[in-house]
């Protein structure tokens, strides 16, 4: 019964596309307040280095622009292709992987292949490969739901492609975005019905691997020493987070001001990307940080609720894509407040909606895209419930 209403779309009220008022509130006003505070926070970095103020905002405003036709055009495909298009998308993922290694396609940026040289712009992979391994998830999770709810292979056999894709992502390296991919999985696994008992194998073997990353590695180890006690070496390794923890406390309640911010003036490093929460801090003070975090709960708590309306009417890739994307949004957001403001070690994720960059602007867009897709679809198999007689409503 789920898949033939998974595979095919009520065509009830045709022509009318249901939108979720609230996630879109939250959605533009991440939006606005991100655009605002990359202006802030580039313009004197524009001026320096291409002698050009407007040169990261206009860029951002382009990335927004290609993000939102991307989310119009994801929120206009039928759930069903994404469905049965998990297994080659997968092996798109892997392929997207092994180009950055290519010389002269994949680029080298401070000591990392992670991008793809497309002529007129750089393509961060890892930000694709999480939306493909997400959508991987819930098809797989919906056509074998026996298997993971009943024995370890079931709950194996998805592994070892995004194993692939895990060993190409430390490769490049990118811990953060493997991370973020096997903290979705693990949680979309749980959700799709894995056994509690595998579920907790799941979790100790990411804890171990996790683990086994870091003291493998001179430069996490050095960030993790650096989180313990940044003030130990204040000019160095823990540079970064000390200028992050100043620039959160001169914000006191109110901040000093839209455009005042000085530890945005060439002290702390990545202010426009990585830590434009802490100049969004500085700036709008401890209340700003409060209605950014808010939205990102608003944005988080509607693509849950829509994981849990798809559920109650069987619609289990619908509701899995929900809870994936939900996952994605609010642990990156997490982690990045959170290594602001000196709670986790330093970790190159951008704040989605909100970070200057292409790759992630428009991936997340995307994303909202997707959601409004999953709102839409959802809403129509209500209707013609609604019309055969159940009394259940979608709030």
């Amino acid at each position: 019964m789920s898949t033939m209403m998974s595979q095919t779309i009520p065509t009830t009220r045709r022509g009318r596309y249901y939108l979720d008022g609230w996630m879109l509130f939250a959605v533009v006003s991440l939006l606005s307040i991100g655009y605002v505070m990359v202006v802030s926070a580039s313009l004197h970095l524009g001026d320096r280095m291409f002698d050009n103020i407007w040169h990261y905002p206009a860029r951002q405003a382009a990335h927004i622009v290609i993000g939102v036709l991307g989310a119009y055009v994801m929120a206009n495909i039928p759930l069903s292709v994404w469905e049965k298009s998990g297994p080659s998308l997968i092996l798109v993922a892997i392929g997207l992987l092994v180009l950055v290694f290519i010389p002269g396609i994949g680029v080298k940026v401070n000591g990392s292949y992670r991008w793809v040289n497309l002529g007129v712009a750089r393509l961060q992979v890892s930000e694709v490969v999480k939306l493909i391994c997400i959508l991987y998830m819930a098809g797989f999770l919906t056509r074998h739901v026996n298997d993971v709810r009943e024995s370890i292979k079931g709950v194996i056999r998805p592994i070892l492609p995004l194993g692939i894709v895990f060993g190409l992502l430390m490769a490049e390296p990118d811990f953060g975005a493997t991370f973020v991919i096997g903290f979705c999985v693990i949680c979309m696994m749980f959700l799709g019905g894995a056994r509690l008992i595998e579920f907790a194998a799941l979790v100790l073997i990411g804890i171990v691997l996790g683990a086994f990353a870091i003291v493998s590695s001179a430069y996490r180890m050095e960030r993790v020493t650096a989180f313990m006690d940044p003030w130990a070496d204040h000019l160095g390794s823990g540079f970064q987070l000390v200028q992050s923890l100043i620039a959160m406390g001169r914000g006191e309640w109110l901040g000093v001001g839209l455009g005042s911010s000085i530890q945005k003036l060439f002290y702390l490093p990545e202010a426009h990307t990585d830590f434009i929460f802490a100049v969004l801090g500085e700036e709008l003070g401890f209340a700003g940080s409060c209605v950014v975090i808010l939205l990102f709960g608003l944005l988080v708590w509607r693509a849950f609720q829509m994981g849990k309306a798809a559920e109650r009417l069987n619609l289990r890739f619908y509701s899995l894509l929900a809870y994936g994307l939900g996952v994605w949004v609010g642990l990156q957001a997490f982690v990045n407040i959170a290594v602001n403001m000196g709670a986790l070690p330093t970790k190159g994720l951008t704040l989605p909606l909100i970070s200057y960059g292409g790759s992630s602007m428009i991936i997340m867009c995307m994303v909202v895209g997707l959601l409004c897709r999953v709102h839409h679809e959802t809403q129509l198999h209500l209707m013609t419930q609604l019309k055969g007689g159940s009394s259940w409503q979608y709030v």
